[in-house]
């Protein structure tokens, strides 16, 4: 039977490697599962350009090494940009890789809502909304789901302002990171409110004012976030992701395969303990 919860690795963690080798990479960790984004693995605009033949290519790497796709990263920060011809830019071209995602197959699409731009916290979010709602409208005829990440510098780091995006773009949902909650000093109770929406997670350890580092030196409490992920009826993907952007928000320079097993080791135990525990009759 397959777990109600799939581990999945981040092919991030490996941007300083070529794509085949990241993913070959991935499979010899024992993952089966792995999520992609934009990068130096995925030229965005070929993609947009050619989506069956950069999809067909990607697959059929994947199946080489075994390995299931369970979210694609479009990593399009400027969609709330205050000069218009950049708004669009970024805004069209996510519209040209829904056909790209869909050919991939992926269950879903993880997007930033955009970063806070020169002019405001207040005028980029204001922004983000209409983007938002194209970006959404664009991928309505498909089966994709549509996510963002409350991320660090972004117009929704903090859970209120994620909460509104939700309420003004109805059918959004949020790719969760932890990481970023608890480098602000975000605690459990604000979450909470959140955590209905979750349609994809990302793992990794982080601390107060760190946004990346040692699993031992981290304090995010995997076995509480996946009790609170099944008790809202979870059942998609953790995806380990360590990254090499190494000083960002104070990112720690991790040994990257070291902590990717260590945290997918803890994901296992505590979704082996969820599992084995006796439902209520």
């Amino acid at each position: 039977m397959q777990p109600s919860m799939r581990i999945a690795c981040h092919a991030w963690a490996y941007n300083n490697l070529p794509l085949e080798e990241a993913v070959g990479t991935i499979a010899r960790l024992g993952f089966r599962y792995i999520d992609l984004g934009t990068g130096p693995h995925l030229d965005a605009a070929r993609a947009a350009a050619q989506p069956e033949a950069e999809a067909a290519t990607i697959l059929k790497l994947l199946k080489q090494f075994d390995l299931v796709l369970t979210d694609l990263y479009l990593m399009l920060p400027l969609i709330n940009a205050a000069d218009p011809a950049q708004r669009e830019t970024q805004i069209s071209l996510f519209e040209r890789l829904i056909p790209f995602a869909a050919a991939l197959g992926t269950p879903g699409v993880t997007i930033s809502p955009g970063l806070i731009q020169k002019d405001g916290a207040d005028h980029s979010l204001a922004r983000a909304i209409p983007a938002l709602l194209r970006m959404l409208q664009s991928a309505e005829d498909t089966d994709l789901r549509i996510s963002f990440e409350p991320h660090m510098d972004s117009v929704a780091q903090k859970p209120e302002q994620a909460r509104l995006l939700l309420e003004a773009v109805p059918g959004l949902s949020i790719t969760l990171d932890y990481s970023h909650f608890i480098c602000q000093g975000i605690v459990r109770r604000e979450i909470e409110p959140l955590m209905e929406y979750v349609a994809h997670v990302q793992v990794r350890q982080a601390k107060r004012g760190v946004l990346q580092t040692a699993y031992d030196d981290g304090t995010l409490n995997i076995p509480e976030l996946l009790q609170d992920l099944h008790n809202t009826g979870y059942r998609g993907a953790l995806t380990v992701e360590y990254m090499t952007t190494f000083g960002w928000h104070k990112m720690k320079e991790v040994k990257i395969s070291t902590e990717t097993v260590r945290t997918r080791d803890a994901l296992r135990a505590a979704r082996a303990r969820l599992e084995s525990t006796p439902k209520p009759r």
